[in-house]
């Protein structure tokens, strides 16, 4: 308290001046219209800029709540899209079954969960990723995972609450695939060695295709809906022993930074399944 009065006293002039200078200026502003416009303009944009510098920090530590929020965000319209539905190669429908239709009565075929990845490797030749939703979620083996860009893998393993993904970047990871200009199919796999790119195969010689063309999901891939991205061609091999060429790609997926995805559940796949059980049964 004693250091407060020998500041006061010490510099009494100059707090008094500057006492004097706010009254002045206040006197000036409350009755001058001009120069309450020309203040009112200052504060406003001195007021604006400090609240954007607020709402900046306050962005930055709501970045997490409000990934979540876009990712079941994008779960939800995605499992609105029409790819969804698909209908029986039929025409006539005697027993309905349990499965959501549309308005125009097609079956709806995959449903999309949100989830949160919470390990993660890239460095290994046989990587995974662990998700934060399993059984009790509504999670089974081998449904597919898609994250914002693309492909991410495949559900190998489940338990109550947690679910285990085989990466696209694991040796024994394959989805079928086709490039998106003229829906040629073939197969992706990955050679163990940079993260960033795939091989597409089984792609033959006579078949147009040039560095960035898209490479998706084909209609043949069970558990994966089709046209969700793959990669771009990086490169194209020509196998002189074959008639097909190897290609590379370039993820779609950045495997690095990847923090939310949505699994993919194929509920017409069951059905499939068994029939095709049946017929290898008499074979």
């Amino acid at each position: 308290m004693r250091n407060i009065f020998l500041f006061i006293r010490r510099y009494f002039t100059f707090l008094f001046f500057l006492v004097l200078q706010i009254l002045s200026i206040t006197l000036i502003v409350k009755y001058n219209p001009s120069q309450q416009a020309a203040y009112a303009g200052v504060a406003n944009e001195v007021t604006g800029w400090i609240n954007l510098q607020y709402n900046k920090v306050q962005y930055y530590f709501h970045l997490k709540e409000a990934n979540k929020q876009l990712s079941q965000e994008n779960a939800q319209l995605r499992n609105m899209l029409g790819l969804n539905f698909e209908s029986p190669d039929s025409t006539r429908i005697t027993v309905l079954d349990s499965l959501v239709r549309d308005t125009v009565g097609r079956m709806r075929k995959f449903m999309w969960l949100p989830s949160k990845v919470v390990s993660n490797t890239v460095s290994s030749q046989t990587n995974y990723l662990t998700l934060h939703r399993g059984a009790n979620q509504g999670i089974k083996k081998d449904m597919s995972v898609i994250g914002p860009n693309g492909v991410v893998g495949t559900v190998v393993e489940v338990s109550e609450n947690y679910a285990l993904v085989m990466s696209l970047l694991h040796r024994n990871s394959t989805v079928s695939s086709m490039l998106k200009k003229g829906n040629i199919a073939g197969k992706v796999d990955w050679d163990g060695q940079d993260p960033n790119f795939l091989t597409l195969h089984n792609i033959p010689k006579s078949a147009e295709v040039a560095k960035g063309d898209s490479v998706v999901t084909s209609t043949y891939s069970a558990n994966f809906p089709p046209n969700i991205m793959v990669g771009t061609v990086h490169s194209i091999e020509a196998d002189p022993s074959s008639n097909f060429v190897t290609i590379k790609l370039r993820t779609a997926t950045n495997f690095f930074s990847i923090q939310y995805v949505n699994v993919v559940e194929n509920v017409q796949w069951e059905e499939q399944r068994r029939l095709e059980a049946a017929m290898q049964k008499t074979k």
